[in-house]
């Protein structure tokens, strides 16, 4: 068995990113009916230490989209603010990250997996293959604040199960 650069990147993505669409979607339909406010959500912590749901969202998007252009770049660095951090402000971005990555030319990314990177955060500058960096930093923290979207809404009620955190999986041959 052999899996590309891009199956394993930008096509793991993309089923997340849907996934986030569908559980966001989820909430938006709990909220309508009075059994949430979303307003509240974004400012919400699992713990007092964690960052809030807005930058959460943002993650999912930076460590999506933002890993490969980054890749692309030879540099990766800490989430740049955004413009708006509003319910609707995040849902459009994780459509827009799941849009941008949909249009990736798939031999263009396979063409990154051995290519040199480097993370730039913290005071700290690490240097990757791209491989290493997706397999080892970027999609570990993609998963983990995808996890905490999916944490955050089912612990305010939203019904959720696990089919609608893994999303439209691949199936057959």
């Amino acid at each position: 068995m052999s899996l590309s650069f891009y199956e394993v990147s930008v096509e793991s993505y993309v089923q997340m990113l849907g996934a986030i669409d569908h559980i966001m979607g989820k909430a938006e339909d709990c909220a309508a009916a009075g059994d949430l406010d979303l307003d509240a959500i974004v400012s919400y912590r699992l713990a007092d230490d964690m960052h809030p749901f807005t930058f959460q969202a943002v993650s999912v998007w930076h460590h999506s989209w933002g890993a490969i252009a980054g890749m692309k770049a030879g540099l990766f660095e800490p989430p740049p603010s955004v413009d708006d951090n509003s319910w609707s402000g995040l849902r459009s971005l994780m459509a827009e990250g799941a849009a941008s990555l949909a249009a990736e030319d798939a031999a263009a990314i396979n063409a990154l997996g051995e290519q040199g990177m480097v993370f730039k955060g913290g005071g700290m500058e690490i240097p990757f293959s791209n491989k290493n960096f997706l397999l080892s930093f970027s999609l570990p923290n993609f998963y983990f604040h995808v996890t905490t979207i999916y944490d955050v809404l089912r612990l305010h009620g939203v019904p959720l199960g696990k089919l609608d955190f893994m999303g439209q999986m691949k199936m057959g041959g």
